[in-house]
């Protein structure tokens, strides 16, 4: 459909033509045509297993925090200092010539600790230690809100253990997977002989550690099931964890961990944890020592000499993801700041990235698309009224966080010394974060920390705190324009908006009350009409071939079709009610505005990815593909098919009584 005459637009071309692949009929693939160009221009680089827009953006947010890094190192900063601190880390990062001349030495005492412990009941104090030292071993655990008094926090235990992301790896006997394992035991045997290991040791020790996370897996949650917040809600008495995991000292375990006056938390996942009490009960002790020994020192490879740190590439990026070469010394060392010094360096950043003119234009954005969001809550024919007014309370109760934390993160408890290693200084690190987060046990949630850095480019929804969160990063070309027309924002930003929102909505977030607690809200009937409209979209993913024989999984990346249906939806209406009364805008590029809206979409989403991140991200991320993103969730759109004239004969095409509607 193509507009030949209107009100003039005198916005900036906020989409570049270049990008479009215009030889493919966009109700064929609208992928392909809103992104091929892009996808041409940009092959795939050898230290990516995928690049899209989301990636460009984030090597140019380390590209403007490398110089803010750059300006500070210039500088004579004193000790204690913010500025001392990211100059000095970053210097230690860079160093390769030092981490090569210190070899192994750095890792021996952390290897040490591990090797010290000749008696099963000294487990519990090595594991609480490991976990300070940012070495968690055969589950994670933390502080957070409690799932039903989101005002509270309290300690969590959720299974892990396992080094491959999911229990697929270890469980499925296909070629592939076979293939991956007997990498696997070869990248363990190599970095264990880096840590001065016998070959025959080195053999012994992939042997303990495949053994171990494949118990490990064989209990764990498939990813589908880790989607019901109730079936991973467990609050129990110590007790009774007691109870369920005697082999482990607990009593010791917290308080070395620092909360030794704990009485209650919420255990996850019972069964993976039985799981590790009969490991530890049957496991030769020095299979577990090397167990252990495994995450010290693939936990520890990348801050050691050049060997530690390709031989760790070799397997994890190469076999793994497809990566052919690692990412710049320098992106390795921005990542180390970003993830150690982050709210410090991100206060540089929005200061000279992020003005607050933007903070308000998205201010706007939001609340046009929260009552476009109200609207098509007060019009689904699927909820009863009830339930309608619960979901506008919740709705109405969206604590909105844009750019950047009102209150900074305060550094001053980290020592960066340069006297150290750089492991030994990434350990204080891990400390520190930690120690922070320890302190956080059975004390008020606050609701206005933020989880993400100002130079992330990403967003976020939280449940607990009900919370949607849009980072300074992200808030740029090509999601965020100021100068481009609004049917650009409304159809890139604006949904990225309105696809946070619909988190509070998803098959997760439902389950969450308005403030933020785990507590069924929904009218008698509405869940079940919910979960009718919902296995739609199952369906339709499932039957996705992303590589070969293997499908989409559509039940593990239902929350986040929800929210790219749901965003369109809600992003679409938003930008209608924008026009209501406006005359019919020109053409640019001779494409309309609505055509435009789907386009800047897509660009969203524009990217090219090897076919080992294409299998490893089925397994391992709740998102589906970057191409599925587009040619799954834009057929589910009435408003797509006018804009295209997408009909019966095009390949795309969803017969409209099969359509999605959810929110």
């Amino acid at each position: 459909m193509m507009v030949t005459a209107g009100c003039k637009n005198d916005k900036v071309n906020g989409i570049e033509v270049s990008n479009l692949d215009t030889t493919v009929v966009p109700g064929d693939d609208f992928y392909r045509f809103a992104c091929g160009g892009w996808m041409d221009s940009h092959p795939l680089e050898a230290q990516y297993a995928r690049f899209g827009t989301f990636d460009a953006m984030g090597e140019k947010s380390k590209e403007q925090v490398r110089a803010l890094i750059d300006e500070i190192s210039q500088k004579t900063n004193t000790q204690g200092t913010v500025a001392q601190k990211i100059g000095d880390l970053y210097s230690l990062s860079l160093d390769s010539v030092r981490r090569n001349a210190e070899g192994v030495n750095p890792l021996r005492p952390y290897l040490a600790q591990v090797n010290n412990l000749t008696d099963k009941k000294a487990l519990a104090a090595t594991l609480a230690w490991m976990n300070h030292n940012g070495y968690a071993a055969f589950f994670y655990d933390g502080v957070s809100a409690d799932d039903k008094n989101s005002n509270l926090n309290i300690f969590h235990i959720v299974q892990g253990g396992i080094s491959l992301g999911d229990r697929d790896y270890y469980l499925q006997q296909d070629a592939r997977m076979q293939e991956i394992r007997t990498k696997y035991v070869e990248a363990i045997e190599k970095l264990f002989a880096l840590a001065g290991y016998t070959p025959e040791d080195g053999k012994k020790a992939s042997a303990a550690v495949l053994k171990i996370e494949t118990q490990l897996a064989q209990a764990a949650f498939p990813r589908e099931k880790r989607r019901d917040p109730e079936a991973n809600y467990h609050k129990i008495s110590t007790a009774e964890l007691a109870k369920i995991a005697p082999e482990l000292d607990w009593t010791t375990y917290f308080k070395d961990l620092g909360i030794p006056e704990i009485e209650s938390l919420d255990l996850g996942q019972i069964e993976p944890l039985e799981e590790v009490n009969k490991i530890i009960q049957k496991t030769d002790l020095q299979d577990i020592k090397y167990y252990l020994s495994w995450k010290v020192i693939s936990g520890s490879a990348g801050a050691l000499s050049d060997d530690f740190a390709d031989a760790s590439f070799d397997f994890f990026g190469k076999v793994l993801q497809g990566k052919e070469a690692q990412p710049e010394r320098w992106k390795r060392a921005v990542n180390a700041i970003n993830g150690n010094l982050g709210e410090a360096v991100g206060q540089l950043y929005v200061e000279k990235h992020f003005p607050p003119i933007a903070k308000e234009k998205m201010l706007g954005l939001v609340k046009n698309l929260q009552t476009a969001l109200g609207e098509r809550i007060t019009s689904l024919f699927w909820m009863s009224e009830d339930t309608k007014a619960k979901a506008h309370e919740k709705l109405d109760n969206f604590h909105v966080k844009i750019g950047y934390p009102d209150k900074w993160r305060d550094y001053s408890e980290l020592s960066i010394d340069k006297s150290k290693s750089y492991l030994e200084n990434l350990i204080a690190a891990d400390n520190f974060h930690f120690n922070y987060e320890i302190n956080k046990w059975n004390k008020p949630v606050d609701k206005d920390e933020w989880h993400m850095t100002p130079q992330t480019v990403n967003a976020y929804y939280n449940p607990s705190t009900n919370e949607i969160c849009f980072p300074a990063g992200i808030l740029q070309p090509p999601f965020f324009n100021m100068d481009a027309d609004d049917a650009v924002n409304y159809g890139a930003i604006g949904v990225v908006i309105g696809h946070e929102m619909s988190h509070g909505f998803d098959d997760q977030g439902r389950k969450f009350d308005k403030d933020g607690n785990l507590n069924d809200w929904w009218a008698p009937g509405d869940a079940e009409n919910f979960k009718n409209q919902a296995q739609v979209l199952v369906d339709f993913y499932d039957n996705i071939i992303v590589l070969d024989d293997t499908h989409a999984n559509g039940q593990f990346t239902l929350g986040e079709n929800i929210g790219d249906q749901g965003g369109l939806q809600i992003a679409w209406q938003a930008y209608q009610n924008t026009r209501t009364g406006k005359p019919t805008l020109a053409p640019i590029d001779g494409y309309t505005d609505a055509q435009r809206f789907f386009i800047a979409y897509a660009t969203v989403w524009a990217g090219n990815i090897r076919n080992e991140e294409i299998l490893r991200r089925t397994k391992t991320d709740p998102h589906a593909l970057g191409r599925w993103r587009v040619n799954g969730a834009l057929p589910q759109i009435d408003a797509w098919y006018e804009a295209w004239n997408v009909t019966e004969e095009n390949s795309l095409f969803v017969p409209k009584e099969k359509r999605v509607a959810i929110w």
